[in-house]
């Protein structure tokens, strides 16, 4: 691509190119990269709106593995589920890391929901029991629907339950999940019914309270927590945070941006050491996952800036290779 022009992708041209089997592999080495201290990764500013009503976040990195440096700009509206608007809006830009120049702008909407449910995909492809087949989701978003496609990719699935704070909402995502999987997607009446019995477990609420108690998590099950990723928030209460055995994407990132953690921590059920590792060590083997069949694992997901940068690393070298997306003239060139 010729200088002083840049490579723009859309939200379709996103979601064609980054399949879920792809994506996860994609953050598998991003992942890696971040346990061996190939990343620079700022935490997150995060400018919030009056009474928390939506806030506007930027995400940057850079990794040396990749040679690339990037920045995610994004609003968060959690008031948008049940809406036309998704609750992640924005963009991801990529910058080549020798002269800085900006090489593409990429619709963050999609890569935000593929990348957070391939990454629990990683997750549970490292934690859940070998047998781990039958599913809950608690939510019925976004999240809700690239979590399925990332689970159906970790574990062979047996069973299926979806529920959600409106019913019309569940009922309509079991309906076209259904079609879209051919399995049957079954609607719960509540969330502990929808957990009762189930392996795995998916929680992708924009809810502040919680909607997982610890005692309705059976043994052997695997926790995916990816709803809520800001201090103030959690969809998980204190018991099922101290039963499970605790990894997260990246230990600062939890230790000062997840309210699942943190308002379990002031509670006094658990305490820093309570996570045992990032999800990256157990990919390069410096830590150890799961260490018996009846434990509850849990994988505390916040999404980090370097799974955006090798998102849209990967998206640039598949869109120049196969002729994708919108050349327009825009740079930082002399003359």
């Amino acid at each position: 691509m010729k200088d002083g022009h840049i490579l723009i992708l859309n939200q379709t041209e996103v979601r064609r190119l980054l399949t879920m089997p792809e994506c996860m592999d994609v953050m598998a080495g991003a992942l890696r990269a971040t346990a061996r201290g190939q990343v620079i990764l700022p935490l997150r500013p995060v400018m919030w709106l009056p009474d928390k009503l939506g806030a506007l976040g930027m995400m940057p990195a850079y990794s040396s593995a990749l040679g690339h440096m990037g920045v995610k700009v994004v609003s968060v509206f959690p008031g948008n589920h049940g809406t036309p608007y998704d609750a992640h809006q924005g963009t991801v830009m990529l910058f080549e890391a020798k002269n800085g120049r900006l090489l593409a702008l990429m619709d963050a909407t999609e890569i935000t929901a593929i990348r957070t449910a391939a990454v629990s995909g990683v997750a549970t492809k490292l934690l859940a029991n070998p047998d781990a087949g039958d599913l809950a989701i608690l939510g019925s978003g976004t999240q809700a629907r690239t979590h399925l496609q990332a689970m159906a990719v970790a574990r062979k699935l047996r069973r299926v339950r979806v529920w959600s704070r409106s019913s019309d909402h569940a009922r309509m995502f079991a309906e076209r999940e259904s079609a879209v999987h051919g399995i049957t997607v079954e609607v719960s009446p509540s969330a502990q019914a929808a957990v009762e019995g189930a392996d795995l477990i998916c929680t992708t609420t924009s809810s502040r309270e919680p909607v997982l108690m610890g005692e309705w998590i059976a043994s052997g099950t695997h926790v995916n927590a990816a709803g809520s990723s800001v201090a103030h928030a959690r969809e998980l209460d204190a018991m099922a945070m101290a039963r499970s055995q605790l990894f997260v994407d990246r230990r600062e990132s939890t230790l000062n941006e997840s309210g699942d953690f943190l308002m379990a921590k002031i509670e006094g059920a658990i305490d820093d050491n309570h996570i045992l590792g990032e999800i990256g060590e157990l990919l390069i083997g410096s830590r150890t996952g799961r260490t018996s069949p009846a434990e509850i694992t849990l994988f505390k997901s916040l999404g980090i800036a370097v799974e955006d940068l090798a998102s849209a690393h990967y998206l640039y070298e598949q869109a120049m290779n196969k002729g994708v997306g919108m050349v327009v003239e825009l740079g930082g060139g002399r003359g």
